[in-house]
């Protein structure tokens, strides 16, 4: 299976490095050479340099090939745009894209777009703990 990860921080890399390890080919894509080093010295999959708008940049990610492709850059309009135009383009079957600001990630979602919303998972995390935590001590 084929993987494109457009935007290689924190969670890009991680992604990136979880699924190479599951046997997966592997190609992340981020504008500053230096991401590469979130991957790790023993990274084996591909590694492209620019930016996940630029259609040349998708190509020789391989878009057009991919299983799968998951956007992670840290805006969200950007992030949007791309996995519109992954999905549209390169008729990628497979596309998750971060969204960070829940009412926007909400309205895409509404529209078919497979996205992930961080922010909304927090909200929810935060306070399903402080339910349960109250719940505990008002037991006691």
């Amino acid at each position: 299976m084929n993987l494109v990860v457009i935007g290689c921080g924190r969670v890009g890399a991680a992604l990136a490095r979880d699924f190479r390890a599951d046997g997966w080919e592997v190609t992340a894509v981020d504008e500053k050479e230096e991401a590469l080093s979130r991957l790790g010295s023993e990274w084996s999959g591909g590694f492209v340099v620019g930016h996940g708008m630029d259609s040349e940049i998708l190509r020789r990610a391989g878009a057009d090939e991919a299983d799968a492709v998951v956007v992670a850059t840290n805006g969200d309009n950007t992030n949007l745009v791309i996995g519109q135009v992954v999905k549209k383009r390169y008729g990628v079957g497979c596309v998750v894209v971060r969204i960070l600001d829940p009412a926007r990630a909400e309205f895409y979602a509404a529209r078919g777009m497979q996205v992930v919303c961080p922010t909304q998972t927090a909200i929810g995390a935060l306070a399903e703990t402080v339910r349960k935590t109250t719940t505990a001590l008002a037991a006691r």
